[in-house]
């Protein structure tokens, strides 16, 4: 038989990031390539009492189907944080999501019909690009500095006659870059927002992960302090980054009218998150510290970042650059034009250095330059980042 498959199949491929990484397998191999957080920071020994307690105190609630939108106390807790970080909200105001990925899903499907324009950065985070291809959006890409976003660039697309749906942004420790959109640019997208007439879809899963600097107020709470707010800002937060990735739980927050149609669209997607996860970690939220185990998070984060930097100042060669982010997993490395990173980890990197990475090329969503790489810092030792990134600096002195 062969199957007749829908036309969006044909922008639903396998990514880039898996196939390149099936190299580094190797137990042997040190890998800079997975955004993943460092296990040694989940609260192992709190997660066990909560779902113990979650199972052996209350299972007949915990282990039942649930509301689609999340359970209740577990939105409110999610509110009162958001509330705290500058958007004043209720719990009408959560929708509890399997992870933030899912709300890059339903926002695209809840916003864009096939054609439709979306704005992003560029590079952008590519589990973004994959959540949106099978709604065929034309995507516009937008050009960075070290202050996030270039808002002239945004604003210039509007001018010359341009239209898109939404504007989709990672403000805080972007993935892949690591760069922070600063506030006054913040407060222009959003005043560009206001005046064009498009949404802001800001996934901000890294937010909490900050260990330099001071907060930036988040795109959310800057629109809904404007007068004329009318709700321009879908906001995406997750507890991957600081409980664990397995809980598959994230939330959107936004305008009561927009929280609604997407738990309709969750509904339809998945009936609800899992009722027992959710009792878990809000248990966890009532019973223990959450913003200790962030901090602790922080402190490793910082520590790996300094590693990473540092090595990558002794053993890289001067024509490597790379930005030095205040929070979250990573680094952004740009080589010299001409430089195939992703040959180079094929290549060279992987057989002879054991070291993997992630290919930049794959994080722009129009365009595909061969010589940028994403590093993550998170989850390797110190002593494996000194290693593996003074073995790859060897080869690319040669190299180079």
């Amino acid at each position: 038989m062969v199957m007749n498959y829908a036309a969006r199949m044909k922008l639903v491929k396998p990514s880039a990031i898996r196939e390149l990484l099936q190299l580094g397998e190797d137990p042997s191999i040190i890998s800079f390539g997975g955004g993943y957080p460092d296990p040694s920071m989940f609260p192992v020994e709190g997660l066990a009492e909560t779902y113990r307690h979650s199972i052996v105190e209350n299972g007949a609630t915990t282990l039942q189907y649930s509301a689609s939108n999340g359970l209740r106390r577990l939105r409110e807790q999610v509110a009162a944080r958001v509330t705290r970080d500058g958007y004043a909200c209720d719990a009408d105001q959560v929708v509890i999501l399997q992870g933030a990925q899912q709300g890059l899903d339903l926002v695209a499907k809840m916003l864009l019909d096939a054609g439709d324009v979306v704005l992003t950065e560029n590079p952008t985070f590519l589990g973004a690009l994959i959540a949106f291809n099978p709604y065929q959006p034309r995507y516009h890409a937008i050009e960075m500095d070290e202050e996030g976003i270039r808002t002239d660039a945004v604003e210039a697309f509007f001018r010359d006659g341009g239209r898109a749906k939404f504007l989709y942004t990672v403000p805080d420790f972007q993935n892949p870059t690591g760069t922070t959109m600063s506030l006054a640019r913040r407060k222009r997208l959003v005043e560009l927002a206001h005046a064009y007439d498009f949404v802001i879809l800001e996934d901000s899963p890294y937010r909490e992960v900050r260990f330099q600097g001071e907060q930036i107020p988040t795109l959310l709470s800057l629109d809904s302090a404007r007068p004329d707010s009318d709700g321009r800002v879908i906001h995406l937060g997750s507890f991957s980054k600081i409980l664990a990735p397995g809980l598959r739980l994230g939330w959107a927050v936004g305008p009561k009218p927009v929280i609604e149609q997407l738990g309709l669209l969750k509904l339809a997607a998945d009936t609800q998150s899992s009722t027992l996860n959710m009792a878990a970690v809000s248990r966890f939220l009532d019973t223990y510290d959450i913003d200790a185990q962030i901090a602790r998070i922080r402190d490793v984060y910082r520590r790996k970042r300094d590693v990473m930097l540092a090595s990558l100042r002794q053993h890289f060669p001067q024509s490597v650059r790379f930005t030095e982010p205040d929070g979250g997993l990573f680094t952004w490395l740009t080589f010299p034009d001409g430089f195939d990173t992703a040959r180079f980890m094929a290549e060279q990197a992987v057989p002879h250095a054991k070291v993997a990475y992630v290919p930049g090329a794959t994080f722009f969503p129009t365009s595909a330059p061969t010589n940028y790489a994403r590093f993550s810092f998170s989850t390797q030792s110190d002593a494996a980042i000194q290693a593996g990134i003074g073995r790859l600096g060897a080869l690319l002195r040669d190299a180079l």
